[in-house]
This record gives structure tokens, C-alpha cells and sequence, in this order.
């Protein structure tokens, strides 16, 4: 497939992908600057042989949002190092109430974590807080790496709601 087909074929499954990023994001915005990233990518991609289009470009689209997550993490611990060296170092001291509101915050999340469904909050869990990859999990609670990700998007979505509210 050319650059030239991968284009239509991103004009003919955009909203689908922007379905499935709003979805994965929880960001509509986000989503956006995803897809942007995508046609970008779409359009200036040689000429190459691509046997189906429609999966490569949503292989594309996962593989944009893994890396802004990413990104977002290392900006988030970069951030909460440069604030811990400061505190410790005695440039930057927390308040009390800073301290009581994280505690209550760091509460909070894991009380939702708790009540995530069981599948889902083991596979979190093995996931998020101890670093195992999808296949390493389906492997570890024999399940395939669908049901794995299924079981974290569901566990995202719900820690999602119950933080925002």
C-alpha cells in the first residue's frame, strides 16, 4: 500500500480511531493531538509495502499513545524527584495541609484500587505497581494478552471515575 492509500485509508477509519483514542485517553484533546500525530506519520510514510492498512494504522495510533504515556510518566517522576530533592534539601517545605491533602489523595486511590473487580485489580496491580509487561501477565493468570488489556482499560476507567469525582 503507498502513502497515498494509508492516507485514505486514515480518512476512511478516522473516526473510529478517534473513537478508540477518546476512549484510551479519556482526553478528547488528547485524542486529538494523538490523530494529528498519526496523519502526520501516515502522511510523510514511504512508500512501503503495508498488507493491512486499517491495522497498521491502528498499531500506529497504540504505539503514539504508549509513547505519550510514557512521556507523561517520566515528566511526572522527573517532577516529583525535583520536588523531593527540594524538600529534603530544604529548598521547598510542604505544608501540613499539602501533606494531609496527599495522604488523603494517596488514600483515596488505593480504596478505588480495592475496589476494583478482582481480575481487574489483580491485573493492575501486576501491572502498574510491580512493572510486568502484558505477556508477562496473561502468562502469570492464564489469560491471553487481550483479557489483559481489557482488565487494565477497564481498572484505568473506573480508577478514572472514581478520582474525578
Amino acid at each position: 500500500m503507498s502513502a497515498v492509500g494509508l492516507e485514505a485509508v486514515y480518512h476512511l477509519h478516522r473516526a473510529e480511531l478517534l473513537r478508540l483514542l477518546c476512549a484510551r485517553t479519556g482526553d478528547a484533546g488528547e485524542a486529538e493531538d494523538i490523530l494529528q500525530d498519526l496523519w502526520l506519520k501516515a502522511h510523510m510514510q514511504p512508500a512501503a509495502k503495508v498488507g493491512n492498512g486499517k491495522a497498521y494504522l491502528y498499531r500506529m495510533a497504540q504505539n503514539l499513545m504508549i509513547d505519550r504515556l510514557r512521556e507523561r510518566n517520566r515528566r511526572m517522576f522527573r517532577d516529583y524527584q525535583w520536588a523531593t530533592d527540594l524538600a529534603l534539601t530544604g529548598g521547598w517545605q510542604r505544608s501540613a495541609e499539602d501533606a494531609a491533602y496527599e495522604r488523603d489523595e494517596t488514600d483515596r486511590l488505593f480504596r478505588a484500587i480495592e475496589r476494583l473487580p478482582q481480575k481487574a485489580r489483580a491485573t493492575f496491580r501486576l501491572h502498574k505497581l510491580e512493572g510486568l509487561s502484558h505477556a508477562e501477565i496473561a502468562t502469570r493468570l492464564g489469560i491471553s494478552r487481550s483479557g489483559v488489556e481489557k482488565h487494565i482499560a477497564v481498572a484505568m476507567k473506573y480508577l478514572r471515575c472514581a478520582l474525578l469525582n
